[in-house]
């Protein structure tokens, strides 16, 4: 896709913010060769904002980048649970909103966006040690706090810190496909994906060496996508019986092996179409699907979209 005009990224900075939280989108959205964005980090007016954790924040931009933005990042914020943010911030967000901006919490700045009643009789989630607080004091959310992140369309929210690179790696798989956010999870060292129903915290009763090792199955799995990969395959890799395997596995994903398989395959199916000439045939083979035809019906089923259109939409100004 065309690269020649650069997307509009606002991070709200507010008191108390959360250090990792503001850096995680200012960091994934930075401007530079692969990354067609511009960011501004901003609060409720220029100047130095008292942040989390003994570090402060000095902003250029007040609630004006609000107005000038496509994307507006909330990052979590102290004692989210005790008062509203300023109202000032809540209309900014609100008419930022009404322009068509695009509204994403990061952990306890979901708090932030319910206060805008943007939420209201939609899903969100939040840090699961503020979940319940988010649903006590706005009723009229609809409160999930066993996944990473939940996208409503115009208005998104995800889970602690960490959760918040994967609700930044699938805003970047949407505007610009599956290429540019494989190559931010390598330059953050970040997995490629995650489900955003994912549950937030593995149990502890799960002895971490066998997360480690079916990790390592994954790994494995995805250098042999164009090879036959059954749930016996995959637990006789991971040297457990596969009613463990699937059990453990949808634990630590969020999907069944065979649907991660298949959305793996779709992703590895969704950047050739961004990146080569080859076929749809030709693809449909080389990521495990058989035919163009099954390549399609998969497409179809879980994107909503045909692989010809996906690559027009991709490859569109190139």
């Amino acid at each position: 896709m065309s690269a020649s005009r650069l997307r509009r990224v606002a991070v709200l900075v507010l008191e108390g913010a959360k250090p990792l939280d503001v850096g995680i989108p200012a960091q994934v959205f930075a401007t530079r060769a692969s990354m067609p964005y511009e960011v501004r980090v901003c609060g409720a007016r220029p100047g130095l904002v008292s942040g989390g954790e003994g570090l402060s924040y000095h902003v250029a931009d007040g609630l004006d980048a609000l107005a000038w933005a496509e994307t507006v990042f909330v990052p979590g914020y102290r004692f989210p649970d005790r008062e509203d943010p300023p109202e000032a911030v809540v209309e900014a967000l609100v008419a930022a909103h009404e322009r068509g901006a695009r509204l994403a919490a990061i952990s306890t700045g979901a708090f932030a966006l319910a206060a805008t009643e943007l939420l209201d009789g939609r899903r969100a989630t939040t840090h699961w040690h503020y979940a319940r607080a988010l649903a006590a004091r706005y009723p009229r959310v609809r409160v999930d706090e066993n996944v990473l992140f939940v996208d409503e369309g115009s208005v998104l929210t995800s889970a602690g810190a960490a959760s918040g690179i994967d609700l930044c790696l699938h805003i970047l798989r949407g505007d610009l496909g599956v290429a540019a956010s494989n190559h931010a999870a390598r330059r953050l060292v970040a997995a490629p994906y995650r489900s955003g129903g994912q549950a937030q915290y593995v149990p502890r009763s799960v002895p971490e060496p066998l997360g480690e090792r079916f990790a390592a199955t994954r790994e494995w799995a995805l250098h042999r996508l164009g090879e036959p990969l059954t749930l016996e395959t995959l637990a006789r890799h991971a040297a457990v019986s596969p009613r463990t395997f699937s059990r453990r596995f949808a634990e630590d994903t969020g999907y069944t092996p065979m649907q991660w398989v298949m959305r793996a395959r779709l992703d590895l199916a969704r950047e050739l179409l961004e990146r080569s000439q080859r076929s749809v045939e030709q693809i449909a083979a080389d990521v495990g699907l058989g035919t163009g035809t099954n390549l399609r019906l998969h497409f179809q089923r879980v994107l909503g979209t045909t692989p010809s259109e996906y690559r027009r939409t991709f490859t569109r100004g190139e």
